[in-house]
């Protein structure tokens, strides 16, 4: 899961369900979520390009981590309005190396 997200390029988004549906498990995306709290630290994982399914910042207790999420987002060149990233503009779609998941990935969100 950490080396799909190491994938999702600058200025890109992906869902927690996105994650988990290209994975191969559609309804994972509480796992993820629960993964991504627990990444390795200071390793260069672009954590902060993963949303909740609206394009916003999932509640924490530590409301510093979502600030600092909403600022590295915003440093990369994505706009908030009303708390939410468009994912229509700024979705990742997948890796390119394989097509046929992504779009499989997709069509479950």
């Amino acid at each position: 899961m950490y080396r799909l997200v190491s994938r999702i390029p600058r200025g890109r988004v992906a869902t927690y369900g996105q994650i988990a549906a290209l994975l191969g498990a559609p309804r994972a995306a509480r796992a993820v979520g629960y993964a991504m709290k627990r990444c390795p630290q200071g390793d260069g994982l672009p954590w902060h390009r993963v949303l909740n399914a609206r394009g916003g910042i999932s509640l924490r207790a530590n409301v510093s981590g979502m600030i600092t999420q909403r600022l590295l987002l915003e440093r990369e060149g994505l706009a908030f309005r009303n708390d939410r990233v468009d994912l229509r503009r700024h979705r990742w779609v997948g890796p390119r190396r394989l097509p046929s998941l992504r779009l499989r990935a997709l069509a479950r969100l």
